[in-house]
């Protein structure tokens, strides 16, 4: 199995280390921003978002005038995060305290939850946790103006939505119309699983933005070098022998390394609808079941090679409070060796020693494919690589499902696009001019590049752009012409700038260019390939190296962004795959338009001149059949205008 992708990171440290207040880089940074009534704080997991919201929050009790901080998250288990913390210690004006009866992420009904809840708002207590859904019933009792003078911090914030059936949605909505409340909206995942936007536009205007990335985040590290995200193609069942004697999932299992394992979603095509089977196979495969500790639930499992291994079996329902108690006290990196989970060992789930997150099956969600890579990042002196791998089942054309498993691929090949996108390194651009003094480190200068130039670009620039790459590449037709469907020239040109305003129709004309551009520059140069000779910089682009020097806007607009993955996913396939794909984006209906015709002219002339013919439509070659689409567009259109 090859990488799709794989960054190196330079162990900085400076993401790890702390001030003098006791802050690390991310939470400094989220505390610059503490006088704000709502705030939106975006950073991976592990960057301290929970102790970044006990700053924020114990300012606005002890400076701002607030009364109380009310804490939501999506699930008990994630309650912990919030636990009381001596602040002091490090330097910090005051410490985090909460009293047990004010943690309401124990065991015990939603009555029961929300009975106590009326009663922190009623009494003098400043500090609360709780889940989404105890806020959510809660707020159905109380009066909207009971909120006033509060903070009310949301973890997780992608569980919210605009959609008028999300209630959590209608809460948040609610507080900033009909309250002086305070919100921290606070998240690792840049976008929803679904194509819901998290905020309306105008809600969203309202918010201050700091977000903190994951190169920013990964780079700063000190222990971790590198990370690998790959794809393995099996057919029949993961954990059995397939016609070729190979058990797929044996293939990539390297117990030696922290793993979690998720297996497939019950309802997806790669599961057998018995979950608990898929866990016994799986551990027969590791090696010879030993025992199963009665206080703790951890399995013992012996390998061929007699060294015996700690699994956690998350997948088992009977027991399960016994293992993630046992989870949740993990001191040192002998304590376990594996979990197999289904649902759980997500979002906000912390095991530090975690090198290798394996899962099984194609997530449809983008949010928790980032939660499931963010559970092997996490910096630990026991690993200096962190890998995901995707096991995903092969198209197969004698297959009823075959559309569905294709497409399924192809999701998750533009999902690790997005992945790549948001691991990689950061840049500056800037036009390049003639009487140009030293450029910073960090800063790139293109010819012919439109800097932002308004206050709105640029921070859509500075806060969205992550966002923006994800509904482009969620976009059926970008994915069609990242595969070769479409000349580059056409995504960067026409297909992105009409998502980008679809996205944020008040854009002026210069504004959409702006934005467009530097997304489409900033996509090429941070997932390139840069070489060094001798004191000059070279970087592959379409498919020769360039001086860094040499850079002009034109050539990288000639380049598609998301169309490596494509590139090394044909190597790794067999030819039938490959042909069931290609088919499955030739289906993709791409109507032509103005814009890309005009885009093609010159090509569509070019072609006649090379070739001495026409392009065909039954051409095996995607693009000689766009542009044989394009002569058929003209022509019809010559045609009504009587030409």
């Amino acid at each position: 199995m090859i990488n799709i992708i794989d960054v190196n990171y330079q162990q900085t440290g400076e993401s790890t280390s702390i001030n003098n207040m006791g802050m690390r880089a991310m939470q400094a940074r989220a505390f610059e921003s503490r006088n704000s009534q709502y705030l939106l704080l975006k950073a991976p997991p592990a960057s301290g978002k929970s102790r970044a919201l006990m700053f924020l929050g114990l300012d606005k009790i002890h400076n701002q005038g607030l009364s109380k901080v009310i804490v939501a998250v999506p699930e008990r288990s994630i309650g912990g995060s919030f636990a009381s913390t001596k602040l002091s210690e490090s330097g910090f004006f005051a410490d985090w305290d909460i009293k047990p009866e004010n943690n309401l992420c124990t065991a015990g009904g939603d009555k029961s939850k929300v009975k106590a809840f009326k009663r922190f708002m009623e009494g003098t207590d400043q500090i609360l946790v709780c889940t989404h859904a105890t806020l959510r019933f809660a707020f159905e009792e109380l009066a909207d103006h009971i909120f006033d003078n509060t903070l009310v911090a949301i973890d997780e914030f992608h569980h919210v939505s605009a959609d008028a059936d999300n209630i959590l949605g209608t809460v948040l909505k609610s507080l900033m119309d009909n309250t002086t409340a305070h919100i921290v909206a606070m998240t690792g995942s840049y976008f929803r699983g679904d194509s819901v936007p998290v905020l309306t536009p105008e809600d969203e205007g309202k918010f201050d933005k700091v977000s903190f990335n994951y190169y920013e985040q990964l780079n700063g590290y000190s222990y971790l070098k590198s990370l690998g995200i790959g794809y393995h193609f099996y057919k029949g069942r993961y954990f059995k022998e397939d016609d070729e004697g190979v058990i797929a999932i044996a293939e990539v299992l390297d117990t030696d390394k922290k793993t979690i394992i998720h297996i497939p979603n019950v309802n997806s095509g790669e599961s057998t609808k018995d979950k608990y089977d898929e866990v016994d196979a799986i551990l027969e495969i590791i090696g010879e079941h030993i025992a199963k500790d009665t206080n703790t639930g951890i399995i013992t499992v012996k390998r061929p090679d007699g060294k015996i291994l700690k699994v956690a079996d998350l997948v088992e329902e009977d027991g399960r409070d016994k293992v993630v108690e046992y989870l949740r006290n993990i001191k040192s990196v002998d304590d376990l060796d594996l979990i197999i989970a289904l649902g759980m060992a997500k979002e906000g789930f912390d095991w530090q020693f975690c090198e290798h997150a394996l899962t099984i099956g194609y997530r449809g969600s983008l949010t928790e494919i980032v939660q499931i890579v963010g559970r092997c990042t996490r910096d630990s002196s026991n690993k200096s690589h962190a890998q995901f791998t995707n096991l995903i089942a092969q198209p197969d054309a004698q297959d009823t499902e075959v559309k569905f498993a294709v497409n399924n691929m192809l999701k998750a090949i533009t999902a690790s696009l997005l992945m790549e996108q948001i691991l990689a390194p950061n840049f500056k651009f800037k036009t390049k001019r003639d009487d140009e003094d030293i450029v910073p480190p960090g800063t790139l200068t293109i010819k012919g590049f439109k800097e932002p130039s308004t206050a709105k670009t640029k921070a859509i620039i500075e806060n969205d752009l992550v966002d923006l790459k994800a509904a482009i590449l969620q976009d059926a037709k970008v994915i069609a012409g990242s595969a070769g469907k479409v000349e580059p020239a056409i995504v960067n040109k026409v297909l992105i700038p009409k998502i980008i305003q679809t996205k944020y129709p008040d854009l002026t004309k210069a504004e959409l260019e702006e934005v467009s551009q530097y997304l489409v520059v900033d996509s090429v140069i941070s997932t390139a390939e840069v070489k060094e000779v001798g004191d000059k910089k070279f970087i592959r682009m379409a498919d020769k190296f360039i001086n860094i020097e040499d850079l002009n806007i034109d050539l990288i607009q000639s380049v598609n962004p998301f169309q490596k993955a494509f590139e090394i996913l044909s190597k790794e396939v067999t030819v039938n795959v490959l042909k069931l794909i290609k088919e499955a984006i030739e289906a993709t209906k791409i109507s032509m338009t103005q814009e890309e015709a005009i885009e093609l002219w010159p090509k569509l002339k070019a072609f006649k001149v090379q070739f001495g013919r026409e392009p065909s439509l039954e051409s095996n070659n995607l693009i000689e059949k766009r542009l044989a689409e394009c002569l058929i567009y003209i022509r019809e259109q010559r045609r009504r205008a009587g030409v």
